[in-house]
């Protein structure tokens, strides 16, 4: 009878172990979505200090102005409308559109639901902010502070909620097309590359950026460590971007996802970096350390799309690619005189559509007809709806600042106080 004790136990034991109770799945999948969230969130600082970085010192506090302004934008219109917009038709599969409506907590049956609702929220609403941030680092030095207000609340309202409904939220790429975009590749960070280009043709290049015959003419950031600390953090802030898209932690399978996503997504930003690296020493001599950044960042964006079916080696050759792309549409982007200060749309545009496309490679449940589906429409939609944004507000309020204002630098003429610290007043010793 004792061993027959025994053997029961050892069998609770080990279903305790195999099945977590139900409360205990729902803190940790709560706990998933507010860590991996507050991670996300981080990502707003990276993308301000790589911003930063990469402008001139004449428009630093501008630009800062700029990345915090629009992260509050997006918490706002998150939860008054983009929440809802995107998973309001999840009742309703294949739809366009979610509903119109204030987003509120709905706490009534935790335990049915997995997690809490507002840490889904919060996880959510970086995501949307995440794109807004992509748009900001392109049309640096020459966008006015108001326009660029307006777009995002545009963008963050229903832009984005729209067309990540779509697949997210239910919408017909999922249900018709089996579009499959883990993290965001295209739903993200493409759709702040085709916002960023849509703005970048409406704009127009920097004062001085290019000679008449359509030469470039460099302009240097005001701190190249910090642009380097920009990237870092958000090299840091990916994982909790894929890995909190598993969207649970609460079973040992859900565990081994986060971790596995962990070293694909890290793998890729690795390769990504260091191809640019050896692209430049081969074809060069001499290394871009601005364009290096971005292959870290297009290396992370290449495996947004599927950061779980690769194993190791597939992770390694996607990011690789990602960083091929930076370093050939970067110079392209010159060469049709289109003034991206930062780089977003290589790193976000370029790599978030190969991610996307590549993502058969590794899950054989999506299609390469399917993703070309997703990418297209999402191409059309954000680009269409913010082309039409942008030359409506350029022909209205405009949305640039004068060449005089320029020459001075946003920092003075949009918020009337410099970024950095000039003609210190020196107080003599006594």
């Amino acid at each position: 009878m004792a061993q027959e004790e025994v053997a029961e136990a050892a069998e609770a034991v080990e279903a305790v172990m195999t099945v977590a109770a139900p409360d205990t799945v729902f803190i940790f999948n709560t706990l998933l979505f507010l860590v991996m969230g507050m991670v996300v969130m981080f990502m707003a600082a990276g993308f301000c200090m790589l911003e930063a970085g990469s402008v001139r010192s004449k428009n630093v506090a501008a630009i800062c102005l700029k990345n915090i302004g629009l992260y509050a934008i997006a918490s706002i219109v998150v939860w008054l409308v983009g929440y809802n917009l995107i998973y309001g038709n999840a009742d309703t599969p294949g739809g366009w559109i979610g509903t119109l409506s204030v987003w509120a907590q709905d706490d009534s049956a935790p335990l049915e639901l997995g997690y809490a609702s507002g840490s889904d929220w919060f996880f959510q609403m970086v995501f949307v902010a995440t794109a807004a941030s992509i748009v900001s680092g392109t049309l640096a030095e020459r966008i006015r502070i108001l326009p660029f207000f307006i777009f995002t609340v545009i963008l963050t309202g229903f832009i984005y909620p729209v067309q990540a409904s779509w697949e997210w939220g239910a919408g017909w790429l999922d249900a018709n097309f089996g579009f499959s975009d883990f993290a965001g590749s295209t739903l993200v960070h493409a759709t702040g590359g085709w916002a960023a280009l849509a703005g970048a043709l409406a704009l127009g290049s920097r004062t001085g950026r290019f000679k008449e015959d359509g030469q470039p003419v460099a302009m240097f950031g005001s701190s190249m460590p910090l642009a380097t600390l920009g990237t870092f953090i958000l090299w840091l802030g990916w994982f909790g971007f894929n890995g909190g898209s598993q969207l649970a932690l609460g079973s040992l399978d859900d565990s081994i996802s986060v971790s596995n996503i962990f070293v694909n997504t890290n793998m890729a930003a690795a390769t990504g970096c260091v191809t640019v690296i050896v692209l430049s020493m081969i074809l060069k001599g001499k290394i871009n350390l601005p364009m290096v950044l971005n292959g870290a960042i297009g290396g992370l964006v290449s495996i947004t799309a599927e950061p779980l079916a690769p194993v190791v080696w597939h992770a390694a050759l996607i990011g690789s690619v990602g960083g091929v792309l930076i370093y050939v549409v970067t110079p392209l982007l010159e060469k049709l005189q289109i003034d991206d200060v930062v780089g977003a749309i290589p790193a976000h545009l370029a790599c978030g559509i190969w991610g996307t496309m590549i993502v058969p490679f590794s899950n054989s449940d999506a299609t390469y007809g399917g993703q070309l589906v997703g990418v297209l429409a999402n191409g059309a939609f954000v680009f269409g709806i913010s082309l039409i944004i942008w030359f409506g507000l350029k022909f209205t309020i405009g949305i640039r600042s004068s060449e005089d204002e320029e020459n001075i630098g946003l920092d003075l003429s949009e918020t009337g106080h410099p970024g950095y610290e000039i003609n210190p007043v020196v107080v003599p010793a006594e």
